[in-house]
């Protein structure tokens, strides 16, 4: 076995499972630099996964291969942000716990998905296998390079797409009027209303940008990894990536390295099935490595990441 393919598929594994944490990740830190806090990110990706399976199969039975992952992925980000509308009108508009608004999206895109898959697909669990899911894509002469190529420059559209964000997200919050605007009324929002900023307005976005992108998280997980969507597609992966958001300070390139552990710790599980001392390890151990290194790295994240200042906080405008 060669070490550099094998050092170089690790990597490239690990950002396939990274990408998915990335957008939820990102999306978060929108929801909560506006001061609403989102536990809804798993059922946000819950959303967004169901959304393209059930948007690209019907494109497939068009006739639409081509087009039919990226008509997913605008599936995932309509019903990402439908679900994310429901948190913000409960949270910024009726002042609702943000935490129990949370859960409740949770729950209630775990439970409908479901059921709407049953009646679709005459009772069963799942949605049928697609076919016109997204493959990898090699950059011409950058993916030819050793160890480097096979890492980085062979990987899935929405892979490429994760990385760009963080670039955006990065500039849109630190470089932008409305990214001092958004940090502003999650940081002290009284005063935000006093220079005149619309805060209701600027959460009202947050959250919504955040069901976008984790929308397109749990997307990526149906039109890369499992090509179906069922009641385990997600998994927890939207809790992972609440974690990751956490661990990396609610900023985008801390969010990124993040995600790259988290994506490691599952790729990690993968690779050492491969090996013949694996076999003496119950599967149940490999698969609980990478909420293990959750816990860990959010008991040792405790005390030295500061959140923004109102997170959780309701806002009633003459209140100061």
């Amino acid at each position: 076995m060669d070490v550099l393919n094998v050092f170089g598929e690790l990597i490239n594994t690990t950002l396939v499972f990274s990408t998915a944490l990335i957008f939820a990740a990102l999306g978060g830190i929108f929801s909560e630099r506006s001061g609403i806090v989102n536990i809804g990110l798993e059922g946000l990706m819950i959303a967004g996964a169901f959304a393209a399976a059930i948007a690209t199969h019907f494109a497939e039975k068009a006739g639409m291969d081509g087009a039919a992952p990226w008509i997913g992925l605008i599936a995932a980000i309509i019903f990402g942000l439908a679900f994310s509308l429901i948190h913000a009108v409960a949270t910024v508009t009726f002042n609702a716990n943000q935490v129990v608004s949370g859960v409740v999206i949770n729950f209630l895109a775990a439970g409908l998905t479901v059921y709407l898959v049953k009646i679709l697909f005459e009772g069963s669990g799942q949605t049928e296998t697609l076919n016109a899911v997204f493959t990898k894509v090699a950059i011409p002469g950058l993916s030819s390079i050793p160890l480097i190529g096979e890492a980085f420059f062979k990987a899935y559209p929405t892979t490429y797409l994760a990385l760009i964000l963080v670039a955006v997200t990065y500039y849109v919050i630190y470089k932008t009027p409305f990214g001092l605007r958004l940090r502003s009324v999650g940081e002290h929002p009284s005063a935000a209303d006093t220079m005149g900023i619309r805060v209701s307005r600027y959460r009202y976005i947050g959250v919504m940008i955040s069901g976008a992108l984790a929308g397109l998280g749990g997307a990526t997980i149906t039109l890369t990894t499992t090509s179906s969507f069922s009641h385990n597609t997600i998994s927890g992966q939207g809790f992972i990536a609440l974690a990751a958001m956490i661990f990396g300070k609610w900023h985008p390139v801390g969010v990124l390295g993040a995600a790259l552990f988290f994506g490691f710790a599952q790729a990690l599980r993968n690779f050492v099935q491969l090996f013949d001392f694996a076999k003496s390890i119950p599967m149940e151990f490999l698969f609980m490595l990478p909420y293990v290194l959750t816990i860990l790295v959010l008991a040792g994240a405790v005390g030295r990441a500061v959140p923004p200042a109102s997170l959780g906080e309701p806002y009633e405008p003459g209140k100061r």
